[in-house]
């Protein structure tokens, strides 16, 4: 049984309005956050990756990532896919006509959607401009491995998530005895002496935080299915009213689904702010002086074959 990464791609490069292309390299070799999250997810077990972009990128992300990351993956036994989410890809439903000029796009749920028939078996979600640290990995592919038919989330520590250069906006966690109960979306968390708050009210710094990093049966594809089209009768904006991973899974928890949390120690690291890119680039530079990735990303997984 396989293992696939669904790698959420569609909007990278997108913020400060910067393009692909212009992604900023965060070692002298040229990788980009991404490349660190591929040679992860690969060493951790993951087989089949599916990238999931627009139609208007596809040139220039295969340029800058898709290209390299299958030749790097040449040999290793790793199939590559494409998913394109587009914002006219939604089926007819009653006032469709009220949507129609939308730009913004439609959510992650909607994204995931656009995988099928390329997800086969249990399968993880990441976005692909944030770094999540090997054991993230290890414990999404342990497990899916595990657990084929189960739910689960990666939970980091909130210190681990927190920017130097301003608040972010962070889903909390609640979990009881190893399985999520709730996440709290919670907006301008800073650091602090103390550790950490939000609007001036305390937030405990080792609370489990929600960074996007789910885990998911095949059998999801058919709540997404099912659940698309009711969010597109219900919505109240048809302009900007999205259909996100975290409020599906808000919604199932409800109906009774239950996520396991896997917890994990290792640091998030992002650009939230123009600001941080100075700060990640630093953090992969003390990251292969300590030995956890060579100046040839790629060379650990290759020796291995």
């Amino acid at each position: 049984m396989r293992k696939t990464l669904v790698i959420l791609a569609a909007g990278i490069g997108s913020r400060f309005g910067e393009g692909i292309k212009q992604l900023e390299p965060v070692d002298d070799r040229g990788h980009i956050i991404i490349d660190y999250s591929i040679h992860d997810a690969i060493a951790a077990g993951f087989t089949n990756l599916v990238f999931i972009i627009r139609h208007e990128i596809e040139e220039d992300f295969k340029e800058v990532i898709g290209d390299r990351i299958k030749a790097e993956s040449d040999g290793l036994g790793i199939t590559i896919s494409y998913a394109f989410q587009e914002v006219e890809n939604i089926p007819d439903y009653p006032g469709k006509e009220k949507a129609a000029g939308r730009a913004k796009p439609w959510g992650t749920g909607h994204a995931i959607l656009a995988c099928d028939g390329l997800i086969d078996g249990p399968f993880a979600v990441i976005n692909a401009d944030d770094y999540y640290g090997k054991k993230g990995f290890k414990g999404a592919a342990a497990f899916l491995g595990e657990h084929p038919e189960s739910y689960a989330l990666v939970g980091y520590q909130l210190k681990n998530t927190l920017s130097d250069n301003g608040g972010v906006t962070r889903g909390i966690c609640s979990v009881e005895n190893g399985s999520l109960t709730g996440i709290a979306e919670t907006k301008n968390i800073i650091k602090t002496a103390d550790g950490a708050e939000a609007n001036g009210v305390s937030v405990d710094e080792n609370a489990l935080a929600s960074m996007n990093f789910w885990c998911y049966p095949a059998a999801f594809m058919d709540v997404l299915r099912e659940g698309f089209p009711e969010f597109l009768r219900n919505m109240k904006d048809p302009m900007k009213d999205e259909y996100l991973l975290p409020i599906i899974a808000d919604q199932q928890l409800k109906a009774g689904t239950k996520f396991a949390v896997i917890p994990t120690d290792d640091h998030w690291f992002g650009v939230t702010y123009k600001q941080d890119k100075p700060y990640v680039v630093e953090c992969f530079k003390k990251l292969r002086e300590a030995g956890e990735y060579s100046e040839d990303l790629y060379a650990d997984l290759k020796s291995g074959c």
